[in-house]
C-alpha cells in the first residue's frame, strides 16, 4: 500500500505550460536557439550519487533506467535537443524529502537509497514521473516564468498547478499542487541549459497531485 501510494503522490513532478506559444515566443528571442538536449546536460556530471542535495544524480539516473528498460519512451524527447520543452527539475535533496516523507521518517536517506525507493515503485511509475518533468512545445526562460503569477500550468499528463510569484524586492517563484499540508516547491536554480530549445528550472521539493496527512 505504501508504494501503491507513493506512486500516486510522485507522479506529479513536472509542471507544463499551455503549448500555445513556441519558443521564440516563450523567450522573447528572435534569434534560433541552440540545439543542445536536456540529457546531455544532466550526463555530464560523471559524479554519481554523491553527498551533493543541489544536484540532478537521481533524476539522471531514473531517466538512464526508463531508457534502457524502453527504449522507445517518450522521455527519449530529452536526448533531442531539437525539440522544444521546459522541465522543473526536483534536485536530490527534493527526492530523498519525498521518500523520507513516504517512510514517515525525519532522517533522510542517500541518493542510492532515494533512488532505490523511487525505481522499486517500477520502471511505468518512473517513467510517469519524468514525463510530468516535461513540457513539450515552449522554451519558457526565467524572465518568462516571473510573469506568470497566477498562472494555472497543466502538466503533461493533464494535471494542473498554480504559479505563485513572490517576493517585493527580489521576485522568486513557488508552484502550488495538492498537498497543501506541506510546503510547496520553490524554484532555486533557473535556466538550466539557457539559450537552447530545452531548458530547466531546478526545484527543492517534488509536486505532489494528493494532500498528504
Amino acid at each position: 500500500m505504501r508504494f501503491t501510494r507513493a506512486a500516486a503522490v510522485v507522479a506529479a513532478v513536472v509542471v507544463a505550460v499551455p503549448l500555445a506559444a513556441g519558443p521564440a515566443a516563450a523567450t522573447g528571442k528572435s534569434k534560433p536557439l541552440g540545439t543542445r538536449s536536456l540529457a546531455a546536460v544532466l550526463t555530464a556530471d560523471k559524479s554519481g550519487f554523491d553527498h551533493n542535495g543541489r544536484d540532478y544524480d537521481i533524476l539522471t539516473a531514473a531517466v538512464l533506467a526508463v531508457l534502457k528498460a524502453k527504449p522507445g519512451s517518450p522521455v527519449g524527447v530529452l536526448t533531442d535537443g531539437t525539440t522544444a520543452l521546459t522541465a522543473f527539475l526536483p534536485s536530490d535533496t527534493a527526492f530523498e524529502r519525498l521518500v523520507a516523507d513516504i517512510q514517515h521518517t525525519k532522517r533522510l536517506p542517500s541518493e542510492k537509497a532515494a533512488f532505490t525507493a523511487v525505481a522499486g515503485l517500477g520502471i511505468d511509475t518512473v517513467e510517469s514521473v519524468l514525463l510530468y518533468h516535461v513540457v513539450p512545445g515552449a522554451t519558457i526562460n526565467r524572465k518568462a516564468a516571473l510573469k506568470a503569477d497566477g498562472a494555472r500550468l497543466t502538466t503533461a499528463a493533464g494535471s494542473t498547478v498554480k504559479v505563485d510569484v513572490y517576493g517585493y524586492w527580489r521576485k522568486s517563484v513557488k508552484l502550488i499542487d495538492a498537498d497543501r499540508s506541506d510546503r510547496d516547491p520553490r524554484v532555486i536554480r533557473f535556466d538550466l541549459n539557457k539559450g537552447n530549445r530545452q531548458i530547466a528550472h531546478g526545484i527543492d521539493r517534488v509536486l505532489r497531485p494528493i494532500d498528504l496527512p
